[in-house]
Parts: structure tokens; C-alpha cells; sequence
């Protein structure tokens, strides 16, 4: 099956559009036949042995958010005192979640133990289940941009939080909470990367040629 321009085009404009939303959800519901095909498409991701070794927690439940945003409000004070003065002044003025306005959260789970001890893949590098399910979270971030949807990935919370407002079994393994819903606006640019806090690394100066010691201040042009 060959892609067209066009359709390639549109690949790469939903990479470059997409975003870690956190502050711009609306209240609106998100249809029944959108929400199956973005979870379609994360259960498409490419897995290890294709082991699929995820699962999907959908949670629209304003009381199991609410649990949910406790423990993240605990986690993000405990995370602010890890920084210096100034970056924590800096860290505590970010939003850094919408759990209780995005109509949608899901938490993505590895159960390592699917398909038996044994899967093509791991046998060298077992820890490839839980990189397979990561590449299901990708999956869904840009289908859900493609559907005009906003997602943010939370990842300042506790997995024993988690565990207990969702009843995830201690033998499953948790890859990260999602909050999913239509947004006022996508931002031009990610929001850490317009408040200052880091840049965005030149293209250049992240690959590399033949080995770790190659030279990256060849221009891909010239490669």
C-alpha cells in the first residue's frame, strides 16, 4: 500500500501539531465512535513478539478523577522541592494536568506476564513489553490529534494512586495516566519551550554518524 503526498503531509503536520495539553480542555463529550477509533489505533502500536501487552482504563467518573487529582496535588508539592529556588518558583506557575476538566482520562497498563515468560523479543531485553506499550501511548497522542482532540500525559503522580482508584493488580505495570478531550486551542508551540524553561535541541545535534563519537555538526543535508 503506498502512501500519497498527501496523506504523508498529513503525518507530519500531526506530529508537528502535537501537544502535551494540560489547560485548554472543554467540557464537551467525546463521541463513543472517536473515542474507539483512537483507542483502535493504540492497540495497532507495533509490540514486542506481538506480545500487546497493554490495556486501556477509560475513566469519565468525576469522583475516581477526583482521587486521581489528590495524589497528583500531593505529588506535585513533593516534586516542587526537588528544584532550586528560582526553578521552583518557576515549576509551581505551570499547569501540569487537566484530570477534572478533560471529560476523558485512561491509564495505560504493561501486563508483562501476557503471552508467557518467554517472548520473541525479550529473551535479551525484557524490559521491550513495557517500551511496546509506550509506542501504544504514542499511538493514541497522535490519533487523538488527528481528531482534533488534546491529550496530556501525567506523569507527576504515584502509581500506588493509581492503583487504588482504578484497582490495577500489583503484577500489572503502569506506563502513564492520559487526559483526553476537545481544547479550546492547540498552543504553536509546546508550553515548556515558550515559558524558557529548556529549548529545543537543533536536529543537527542529535544524530549522530557511525558511532556515539560521530560528528554532529554535519548538516543532515550533507549526509
Amino acid at each position: 500500500m503506498q502512501i500519497t503526498s498527501s496523506e504523508r503531509d498529513a503525518v507530519y503536520k500531526t506530529i508537528f501539531s502535537r501537544r502535551d495539553v494540560r489547560g485548554q480542555f472543554l467540557s464537551d463529550e467525546i463521541p463513543s465512535e472517536v473515542l474507539t477509533r483512537i483507542l483502535t489505533a493504540a492497540h495497532h502500536a507495533p509490540s514486542v513478539g506481538f506480545m500487546q501487552p497493554w490495556d486501556f482504563i477509560v475513566v469519565k467518573n468525576q469522583t475516581t478523577k477526583q482521587k486521581i487529582k489528590t495524589g497528583f496535588e500531593q505529588a506535585h508539592q513533593q516534586s516542587a522541592k526537588m528544584f532550586n529556588d528560582e526553578q521552583a518558583q518557576k515549576y509551581q506557575q505551570f499547569k501540569l494536568e487537566g484530570i477534572i476538566e478533560s471529560p476523558v482520562g485512561i491509564c495505560v497498563t504493561c501486563d508483562r506476564s501476557r503471552n508467557g515468560p518467554v517472548v520473541i523479543g525479550r529473551t535479551i531485553k525484557p524490559e521491550m513489553d513495557l517500551y511496546s506499550a509506550v509506542c501504544a501511548v504514542q499511538n493514541l497522542w497522535l490519533a487523538a490529534r488527528a481528531e482534533n482532540l488534546g491529550l496530556g500525559w501525567v506523569s507527576i503522580i504515584h502509581d500506588d494512586v493509581l492503583r487504588a482508584a482504578l484497582n490495577i493488580p500489583q503484577d500489572i505495570s503502569i506506563i502513564g495516566y492520559l487526559c483526553l478531550g476537545y481544547v479550546s486551542k492547540f498552543k504553536d508551540k509546546p508550553e515548556l519551550e515558550s515559558a524558557g524553561w529548556l529549548p529545543r535541541r537543533e536536529i543537527d545535534d542529535a544524530v549522530h554518524f557511525e558511532s556515539w563519537q560521530g560528528n554532529t555538526a554535519d548538516s543532515l543535508a550533507k549526509a
